[in-house]
């Protein structure tokens, strides 16, 4: 018990005692108080630092996925494209093959192509011209393409183009 008399303050031996071990345990305890702040920032930066990465990795990821998705279109387009190529040869080969059967003497057809896509086979160049003129091709301007298009069937953003085919072994 602490009496205060006037300015002085009068504490037991029981009482002082007490207080000393309290300070002691408190002195023991600041280390760990200091250690356990410590050990919340931390904490607390780690947590920053995960979340951050957490986000770069969603961005990442969503960036991705589009990037997967895109991939997957233009695979479709270049399959779609592939089989439309396919079925134009096909269809090349039997109009070459009626062609063989109605002309056996001529040596070469003349294959009309519209945007680099099979339109039609003609046994003259002015059949295929007269055919392309139809279809609302320029009457004039005509020229020979043997070196327009990298592909045999030529390049999509020419609207009209023949080519000369040999058949069989005969020359062009």
């Amino acid at each position: 018990m602490i009496k205060r008399t006037g300015r002085l303050r009068l504490i037991r031996t029981a009482e002082l005692t007490e207080l000393r071990t309290a300070a002691a345990e408190l002195a023991e305890l600041r280390p760990l108080l200091a250690q356990a702040q410590q050990s919340a920032e931390l904490a607390t930066d780690s947590a920053i630092r995960t979340e951050t990465t957490a986000e770069t990795l969603r961005e990442e990821l969503a960036r991705t996925i589009t990037a997967a998705a895109r991939a997957e279109g233009e695979l479709t387009a270049l399959r779609v494209q592939h089989l439309l190529d396919a079925e134009d040869r096909v269809a090349l080969r039997m109009l070459l093959r009626t062609a063989r059967k109605q002309q056996p003497r001529t040596g070469r057809v003349y294959v009309l192509y519209r945007h680099g896509a099979l339109h039609s086979v003609h046994t003259t160049r002015d059949a295929a011209e007269i055919a392309a003129e139809a279809e609302g091709a320029p009457r004039d301007g005509w020229t020979s393409s043997a070196t327009c298009c990298a592909t045999p069937y030529g390049a999509p953003e020419v609207p009209w183009r023949i080519q000369t085919l040999p058949l069989g072994g005969g020359e062009r």
